[in-house]
């Protein structure tokens, strides 16, 4: 008879496609989750993997199992529902992947409030640049300024930013402030590296113009702003970083509004676990509560 537990082995590899990731996650050495796998078949009398030079790879009867153990997986997280058992704490680790920006600049500070108020719940907030993957469970959320894609996702639109065109007090004693769009040609700007762009949206300042004299590229937000304040150049902001910085002046602000949406994403199989449920929750009060500051200069 096989060892129920080997089952979180074997979804997590199929999900991860590779030995070091699906260890990671699970926080075992790679060696466990080799030896895990390797007695779940002969247990089970079957070959589930195919070792592949970019991974692992379901068999036909690997993927029939990942089916099963899905099902498996959904039905443990719902007992506590099912038990009425919704008034108990909820505990356990949740990962949450975003942008760099709002995660550092809007999202980081807002789950002390939910660390005060679940502290069995531990926010894993990890930032990338590029879009993950709920399915392979990259991600037990995922917050993006585009829907993901996926199957079995539960996808909704949490709310919206403003950006801005900002500069610093140096740079304006230096060049001056456009009077309007069509000046803003003659400026210098900070933008994004352009072949370091994942997701497209982010490329915001192509919703004004495309710069010709750019000082300063990076892939990194936080650093951009930084270069804005100091005087580098003229450069597009989300609200919610920009106004921490009381060295970055708006430039015209009526005339130009840029917004993003933003979307929160998580896995069908994992919404209704109590831990998830409640970050989820508390995501989605926070973007309705802090809609002006999100959206108004």
């Amino acid at each position: 008879m096989f060892n129920w537990n080997d089952l979180t082995f074997f979804l997590e590899l199929a999900r991860q496609t590779r030995l070091a990731p699906a260890a990671r996650r699970l926080r075992v050495d790679h060696t466990t989750v080799s030896r895990r796998i390797a007695e779940l078949e002969k247990d089970l009398s079957i070959k589930l993997f195919d070792r592949k030079p970019d991974g692992f790879v379901l068999t036909e009867q690997g993927h029939r199992l990942f089916g099963i153990a899905e099902r498996i997986e959904q039905e443990v997280g719902n007992i506590p529902q099912a038990l009425g058992a919704e008034g108990m704490a909820a505990a356990g680790r949740v990962r949450v992947v975003t942008m760099e920006g709002i995660g550092a600049f809007f999202l980081a500070e807002r789950f002390a409030e939910l660390s005060a108020r679940e502290p069995g719940i531990q926010v894993e907030l990890v930032t990338e640049r590029h879009l993950v993957s709920l399915t392979k469970r990259e991600a037990d959320i995922f917050i993006s300024f585009v829907p993901p894609s996926g199957q079995r996702l539960m996808i909704k639109k949490a709310g919206s930013f403003r950006l801005a065109l900002y500069a610093s007090p140096e740079y304006v004693a230096r060049h001056g402030l456009p009077k309007d769009r069509s000046e803003l040609a003659a400026h210098t700007f900070v933008d994004y590296v352009e072949d370091l762009i994942a997701i497209q949206p982010v490329r915001w300042l192509l919703d004004i113009l495309d710069p010709v004299n750019v000082a300063f590229r990076s892939s990194s937000m936080h650093a951009q702003q930084n270069a804005i304040a100091a005087g580098t150049g003229l450069g597009l902001l989300p609200l919610f970083s920009a106004k921490r910085n009381p060295k970055l002046i708006p430039v015209l602000a009526d005339e130009i509004p840029v917004y993003r949406d933003i979307y929160l994403s998580v896995h069908e199989d994992l919404e209704f676990l109590a831990r998830v449920r409640h970050v989820t929750r508390h995501l989605t009060d926070i973007f309705v509560r802090d809609r002006d500051y999100l959206n108004v200069l």
